[in-house]
């Protein structure tokens, strides 16, 4: 087992999950408070990582991190070098590639909490961001842990995006999933075998607990123990 890789890949989603909460709290919330032609445009970029094969937007992300482009030679005139192929390069793919798996079940939990909380709240006087905190997001709660693990269990198992960013750079880019194709290419299934394995695990077991906590969550609020 390369645990080099399996700790970058650990790094990667952890660092990722944590960036793109910061961003999606507010994102969501504002896309799930309101409708219009904005709040629709952004929805569809928020969900175009849906859609999209990985290389189309590595090839993109690839080209605006080099230096034929104005925001790439910035880029590298402000940091000392390009962000391709270093690990702030995958994590600049990997929070536009997990956007959507951390908005998406944030703004379903925060359009589903019941407005005349937030109306009451409002109307005793309590800031709109007490709302948010106080309001909002304990009734969301659940929403936030699916974000969050989706989020992570997503970047876990990225390829097309990191190969294309980071290319292959053991130590420094190369994560679990860029670690089995190398070992398939190698023909060494037994190695992939048991690298798969731990991927499926690692997923399986974060998906496992979500479902069984949302579940238990759902219980509780009928009054079943």
């Amino acid at each position: 087992m390369d645990f080099e890789a399996l700790w970058l890949t650990l790094r990667l989603a952890v660092a990722t999950t944590a960036i793109l909460l910061v961003i999606a709290l507010p994102l969501a919330w504002w896309i799930a408070s309101g409708r219009g032609v904005a709040r629709a445009l952004v929805q569809a970029i928020v969900a175009l990582p849906l859609v999209l094969p990985p290389t189309v937007l590595g090839f993109y992300l690839l080209i605006l991190m080099g230096p034929l482009t104005a925001p790439g030679r910035l880029l590298i005139g402000l940091i000392g070098h390009p962000l391709a192929f270093t690990f702030s390069g995958l994590l600049v793919g990997s929070i536009l590639y997990s956007l959507p798996f951390a908005v998406q079940p944030l703004v379903a939990g925060f359009e589903a909490v019941d407005k005349g909380f937030i109306e009451a709240a409002a109307g005793l006087g309590a800031a709109p961001v007490r709302v948010f905190s106080s309001v909002v997001l304990p009734m969301a709660r659940g929403s936030l842990l699916t974000s969050a693990i989706l989020t992570f269990t997503h970047t876990v198992g990225e390829f097309g995006v990191v190969l294309m960013i980071g290319g292959n750079i053991p130590g420094a880019t190369r994560t679990i999933s860029i670690l089995i194709f190398d070992q398939v290419e190698a023909l060494d299934y037994t190695a992939a075998n048991h690298t798969a394995l731990l991927l499926l695990a690692i997923c399986f077991v974060l998906l496992a607990a979500l479902y069984g906590l949302r579940g238990r969550t759902a219980w509780n609020l009928w009054g079943w123990r």
